[in-house]
Order: C-alpha cells, then structure tokens, then sequence
C-alpha cells in the first residue's frame, strides 16, 4: 500500500533514529546487571562502555522534545492561531494524562500506582500546554524566551527546596529533580520544565527553517553553521568549567576517566552543556540527511512517524520480554512487578544480564517493532481524516 504523506522526511528521520536509540536505554534498564540499582554514569562503577551505552542515549529526550516544537510550527502553517492553540493544548493534557495512567503503568504493571514517574511524556504534555500560549507572540520573542531558559536555568541550580509544601512542588516541577512521598505514593520529578520548555520553543522557532518554499541550500547553511557553533560553545563552556553544568568535571585518576568526566553531563535538569552536546550533533544530522534517501533512512523513517504509537508499544514489549527472562532462568516473574516494595527490599538486587545481552535484546525489539510500526504508519497516513489518529 502507497504512504500518502507530505511531511518532512529528514525530521521524521531524526525522530525515527532517537526513538530506536531510545529504546536501548530502556532496554538496558530492564536487562543491565544492577541497573535497578546503580548509575551507569557513575564514575566510581561504570565503564567506557557502559558510559557510552547511556550516553548516546541523551540524544533522544531533548531531540524528541526539539523536533515536537518544530512540528508545532510546521502543523500551525496550515492553520490558524486558534486551531493551533486548541490543538496544542488538548494534545498537551491528553499526554499528561497517559503521562499518570498509561506510561506509570506500563514501566511497572503496578495497578496500585504506588510510585507516580513524571518523565519525558509528561513533560512533552506540560511543554505542549505552555507552548499553546506563547504561539501567539513573534517569533523573534520565543526565541529570546529559548535562550532566556536554556542557557539562564543553571543560575538557580542553587535553589533547593525540601518537602511537600505546595512552593516546593511547584520548584520540583519548574526546576529541581526530587523524589517525595504524598501519603503512600511516591512522586519523582524527573523532568524539570524550564529548560525542556525553552528547548520546544527553540524546536518551535526551527520551523521556520522548513517552511513550504524556503531555499533547502538556506536551509541547509543554518543548520550546518548553528550545529557548528553549539557545539563549539559546548567545549568552550564546558572547557571553562565555572558554568553551565550541575555537576562540574574533574580529573581523575585515568584519562578515560577523566574523558568520561568531561563528558558527564547532567540530564536531569538538564543542563545548558547538556543541551548543547545533544542538539548541536541533531541540527547536524539534518543537515547531513536533507537528501538522503534509502532503504535506511526508510526504515528510520516508520519509527519516526508513529513515535507516541511506538513509544508505548516498545515500553510493554520490553517489560513484557524482562518477565519472560526471569520465568525462564527461574527467578521470581513478579519481582518485575515494580511497587514500591520491590526497590525498597531491593529484589531485584543481584538481577540483570550482561551488556551483551542487552544489545541482543535491544536488536529484537526493534525488528519485532518494525511492522506493527510500519502497519499502522500507513493507516495513519491514509486516514487523515479520522481525527483521533493525531493523539496517537
């Protein structure tokens, strides 16, 4: 069946590589010995390895977060304001909401939802909800609020706040990653908003690039020179060491460890050398990608055009798969059932397989992935007609 589309197919690309990429990292969390447990950007534990396994993997929330401001942009093309608005904000609460109910309870098949995660969705929803405000402004105003957010958020890196008053969930929420207890629910604030809002704004403002009838060597020019030049600030800031990360570098006793320092940036939230390191290479890879096309990108491309699709679907095959695991080397299948008391008894230990495994079960995945992905891309795209599919 033919694909009746006329997106952009460098950008569904770009989403399509960090969506499989991403699932590594989430592979690894299910099958990595001691992932439950451990930091694998922990200098003291990790290896090179390891650390590269986690670390291209911060490509994909700020990527994903990026490219969802640039879709904003280029769907409000072919609308009105107020369309745009009602769009952003029924899709930003509708994320939000599967942020609580769906991705709480498909990362750990707890029913009693005893340990409340807000992660990438969430803040995509929260990001969308804001976005749908500030549209209304020039474009030239959303791009100071971008760099106002972005590169300005480590200056309260100083603020922190404890408890469960309401100022201090709201400051969770805004800017500092906690984990607290209300009642007999834990909540982790994974995703501080400021900076992923400012990067959507940012992703937003990128659109512009691809307007229908922009000039594609223009085009082409910007990305190639503002790829350049984030990555160049990353070194030149992160080099200098007084700002811009949570957690300065340091040397260390080996230079791959201190290699690995240098490296070792902060996600969560995530910082200014962060977000440098990781949108700098993306602008990049658009560039380079612009007029490519081939059985690879097309494959890349199915996983780019249905990410809400796959992004749930790859989180319950995987959970699903880490079951399977334990029943067939004879550990306790509901150990795997995350509720607060498998972390607090620390269950689950001594569990996990080695990297190796990991990449297999990674490259499983994906290939399982791949048509029911692809299936319902062609739906999707030959059904434009049914609202719904916009929402998923």
């Amino acid at each position: 069946m033919q694909v009746k589309t006329n997106r952009i197919e460098s950008i569904d690309i770009l989403r399509g590589v960090v969506m499989v990429i991403m699932a590594l990292d989430h592979v690894r969390d299910y099958f990595h010995y001691g992932s439950f447990f451990s930091d694998p950007t922990n200098l003291e534990t990790t290896t090179p390895f390891l650390f590269f396994t986690r670390f291209i993997t911060h490509y994909c929330a700020p990527v994903f977060i990026f490219l969802a401001g640039t879709s904003a942009f280029l769907y409000g093309s072919k609308k009105t304001k107020p369309e745009l608005f009602k769009f952003l904000i029924t899709r930003g609460f509708w994320l939000i909401l599967l942020a609580f109910i769906l991705n709480n309870f498909l990362w750990k098949f707890d029913v009693t939802y005893g340990f409340i995660i807000l992660q990438v969705i969430w803040a995509i929803g929260l990001c969308m909800v804001l976005l749908s405000f500030v549209i209304y402004l020039p474009i030239k105003a959303l791009f100071t609020i971008g760099v106002i957010l972005v590169a300005g958020h480590n200056l309260l890196d100083g603020i922190v706040l404890q408890g469960t008053s309401f100022k201090s969930i709201v400051w969770y929420i805004l800017h500092q990653s906690q984990f607290i207890k209300i009642g007999d629910t834990m909540f982790a604030f994974v995703y501080p908003i400021i900076p992923w809002f400012g990067l959507i704004c940012f992703g937003y403002c990128l659109g512009t690039l691809y307007k229908k009838g922009y000039n594609v060597e223009q085009r082409k020019k910007y990305l190639l020179r503002i790829g350049i030049i984030l990555i160049v600030l990353f070194f030149l800031i992160r080099g200098i060491n007084v700002y811009g990360d949570l957690v300065p570098w340091s040397v260390q006793d080996t230079t791959t460890k201190t290699i690995l320092s240098f490296f070792n940036v902060t996600k969560y939230p995530p910082s200014l050398s962060y977000l440098l390191i990781t949108i700098g290479p993306a602008l990049l890879f658009l560039y380079a990608i612009e007029k490519v096309k081939n059985k690879i990108t097309d494959f890349f491309l199915v996983f780019g055009r249905v990410p809400l699709f796959y992004y749930f679907l790859h989180i319950l095959v995987i959970h699903i798969l880490a079951i399977i695991g334990i029943l067939i080397f004879g550990g306790d299948w509901k150990n795997m059932i995350l509720t607060n008391e498998v972390f607090r008894d620390a269950k689950l230990i001594n569990y996990g397989y080695s990297l190796f495994v990991v990449y297999m079960v990674w490259i499983g995945v994906i290939a399982l992935l791949y048509i029911p992905s692809k299936k319902y891309m062609i739906y999707k795209a030959n059904n434009k007609d049914k609202w719904w599919l916009s929402y998923l």
